[in-house]
């Protein structure tokens, strides 16, 4: 009765889809916003080593964008930071506390530490997919 669904054209293994990323919420234009991309929880959210793609991006103007061309379709995390400082580190207090901008894909709430890549993760799909990444600031930026 399904057998032709195994005909049918599959996004798997094909790497044309982009994922634009337009950042919210700076609260300065100094320093760079650095991003890393996952592709699993591995290494979510602050081990670069395991992101699929690692950049700092110069601010210029009062919004960014980014885009990521060619992922494979599937499911993806985004954490970001404000490097207000430019010296390629979220940088933290005593405590651990962000002192810089920080966010993640699909913005979800921040209580007592980092999110899951499952709270963050967001489906590439289509020739395009876009989202909003809003920073958060805990000591004023």
């Amino acid at each position: 009765m399904f057998s032709n669904l195994a005909f049918l054209p599959s996004a798997e293994g094909t790497a044309n889809s982009n994922l634009g990323v337009t950042v919210k919420g700076l609260k300065n234009q100094k320093g760079q916003v650095c991003f890393s991309l996952f592709s699993s929880s591995r290494g979510f959210p602050n081990n670069d080593k395991n992101a699929l793609k690692a950049k700092c991006v110069k601010l210029e103007n009062n919004s960014v964008q980014l885009n990521i061309p060619s992922l494979k379709s599937g499911t993806y995390a985004i954490a970001m930071f404000h490097d207000s400082n430019g010296d390629g580190k979220l940088n933290t207090n005593s405590l651990g506390i962000p002192k810089e901008g920080f966010g993640f894909s699909r913005n979800p709430r921040i209580l007592t530490g980092p999110p899951k890549f499952g709270d963050s993760a967001v489906f590439v799909v289509g020739s395009s997919t876009n989202i909003e990444i809003n920073l958060n600031y805990f000591f004023g930026g």
